[in-house]
Parts: C-alpha cells; structure tokens; sequence
C-alpha cells in the first residue's frame, strides 16, 4: 500500500486498525469478566479482608499449580479494565523491593469487582453469568441467514427453531438462571426507589407484572408497608413462591389481562417485545388501573435512548442492550418520542421521564 509523504495516510490506517482489532476481541474482555465470576475471585479478596497476592488468590481459589500464570494473565486484563487495582503488600519470597523491603505485587477491589461479592446485597454475578450463558452467542453464526429472511423473528428463534421464551420454559435450570439475574439486576433498583417515595404515595395497591421471584416488589412493600403489592408473572415462575399478608403472587398472562390495582410496575419488561405487543401489553395496563380513575398510573422502569443528551459510555451501553433485545427477543429501546407514540397509541393522556437509576429511567403514565 502506498503512504503519503507525511504519513498521515499511515496514522490513520494503523488507527482505524487498533479501532476495528478492539471491537473484535472486546468479547474476551467479557469472557474474562465471566471467568471471575464463576471463580469467585472478588468473595476470595473480599475473605481475605485486604489485597492478595497472586500465590494466594490461587490457593484460595483452589487453582491447579500450573494455572497461575493463566491467572496472572486474566488478572492483567481484569485490572487494565478497572474491575481489579494493582499495589503492594510485604513479602518475604519477592524479588522486588520497596525502601529496602522485599514486597509483591497484590490485587484489591474496585467499585465494579464489588458488585460481584456474592454475599452482598448488590452482587451482579448471577446477572453477569445470565447475560454471558452461552444461548446468547450460539446464534451467531446463522446471522447472515437471519438477514436475508423475510420473517419478523429475533435471531435467536431464526437459529435455534424455538422462541428463547420457549427454550427457558423448558429448561428449569437455564429459566433459574434467567430470573436470577433479573433478580440480581433488581437489587440495584432499591437505591433508586428510596428516593421516589412521591411515585407511589395516594397508592394503596400495585402489580408488578413480569415481577419474577419478587425481588423490587419486596423492595416496595418494605419501603410502603401499607402498599397491597401483587408480583403477576407466569404461572410456572410464581407457583412456589410465597407471599406475607401485603405481598401475593398471581399467575396469568399479561397478553390476556392484568389484575386490578391503584398502579402497575412494568420493570424492564416492554423493552422486551415489538410496539404492538406493548402496546397490548400497556392497553391491559390502562384497563388494570381503570377503577382509580385518573389517579391510577403505570410505573416504567426501562431505558431511553437519548445519544445527545447521554456521554458515550452510556450511549454504548444502550445501544448494545438494544441489540440484545433485537436478537433474543424481537424486543427493543426506545427513545424519547418512541417512548411517547407508544404512551398514546395505547390511549394515555400523559407522562413523566426522571432519569434516576442510572442508565435506566423511571417514566410514569398516566391514563
């Protein structure tokens, strides 16, 4: 190839190469992520109750001898990825020194390894474990066919015959690890529910419809004990599942109809289907909450696109949970004005974004 005489034509090629090589391999990056989950690297740290070496994080994680190299490899890729910081502890067995000791080099915590800590109330390993199963990249190889269909299904059911819905419903353990991370992702919800306390007062019942195992609708009845609180979700994720005298849990079909209540939860479920299934969904929402007239509301925690308002590390992050939605479920995120025809198509007069949960935002509809 030719370069120009002041190499700019050699810059930019040599850019746009570490550019495109980045976006190739940003999934071992994931897998790495993935690795420590399942190994429990942050509890170990965590247990430990200050950093650790790498002999000792491979002994507390029982590791073969012959694998602390690998893991002083993942551990170079976790800390550059900031879910791990690098420092020194005193050693007796290094070669390095420090002021005239002898240290080694040991790994700590970040806010993002914190996340992972199992016995936190905020721990994200299950939903890091759900999120990277491998149902989720099996399907790629039958993308360039899935392009060229002239059917309206998500690229999961194009590969794998089968809705991912219907692969979960029979399949206990994947389904397990599906509601745990959505339990997982519930936790961090509860931060920002204790400052919307105005969103549900007047309210003297709500249902949480795809509420799972039951995790924000808990969150709401601690917080609002005289809140009625109903988790309505399919029949085979609630039958087992025990309630207290405010708290029930009640099977159906949310296509169908919803049970009656002063307000209606919908977290992170319409992002999950196409504009005319929400808006089915949101039409069952409005008859739900008929009986308190124009003081009855449906509550959404879900995200919205907002590219020139958003920095570009959150616009990454939807747009990439917008193509999950896409190939998993036909599903999609919406921006504002999607959001809005959305709103009224299913006949509501009126509604309210607060972004307050991070990238996700709480937007309330009234009828």
């Amino acid at each position: 190839m030719d370069f120009s005489s002041n190499g700019t034509e050699e810059s930019e090629l040599y850019g746009a190469q570490i550019h495109l090589y980045k976006h190739v391999y940003n999934f071992m990056s994931s897998m790495a992520l993935k690795c420590a989950a399942e190994l429990g690297i942050a509890d170990a740290i965590h247990s430990h109750g200050k950093p650790m070496t790498l002999s000792e994080l491979a002994s507390a994680l029982k590791l073969h001898p012959s694998k602390v190299g690998v893991l002083h490899r993942f551990m170079r890729l976790l800390t550059h990825n900031g879910f791990f910081t690098k420092t020194t502890v005193p050693s007796s067995s290094s070669s390095s020194s420090q002021n005239g000791k002898e240290t080694a080099a040991a790994y700590a915590l970040t806010p993002p390894s914190k996340l992972l800590i199992r016995s936190k109330p905020t721990c994200l390993a299950s939903f890091v474990l759900g999120a990277l199963h491998p149902y989720a990249f099996e399907i790629w190889p039958s993308s360039k066919k899935w392009f060229t269909e002239d059917k309206e299904v998500p690229l999961y059911e194009s590969a794998a015959g089968e809705s991912l819905w219907d692969f979960m419903n029979n399949d206990f353990d994947v389904l397990a690890l599906f509601q745990d991370a959505m339990t997982a992702d519930s936790q961090t919800v509860e931060l920002g529910l204790k400052g919307c306390k105005h969103v549900f007062k007047g309210l003297g019942s709500l249902v949480d419809v795809g509420g799972g195992t039951g995790a924000v609708a808990r969150f709401i009845n601690e917080a609002f004990p005289h809140l009625k609180c109903t988790v309505f979700d399919q029949p085979q994720v609630v039958a087992n599942l025990t309630g207290t005298q405010n708290l029930n849990f009640v099977g159906g079909d949310m296509f169908k109809s919803i049970p009656s209540a002063d307000a209606v939860l919908l977290k992170l479920v319409l992002h999950d289907w196409n504009d005319e299934l929400c808006i089915k969904i949101l039409k069952n929402c409005k008859e739900a909450i008929s009986g308190k007239g124009k003081e009855g509301k449906v509550i959404i925690i879900d995200i919205v696109i907002d590219e020139a308002g958003d920095d570009r590390e959150i616009t990454e992050l939807k747009l990439d949970y917008d193509l999950v939605m896409l190939t998993l479920f036909n599903g999609k995120e919406r921006e504002k004005k999607e959001w809005e025809k959305l709103i009224y198509d299913a006949g509501f007069s009126s509604y309210k974004i607060s972004p307050v949960f991070g990238f996700k935002s709480l937007i309330e509809v009234y009828p």
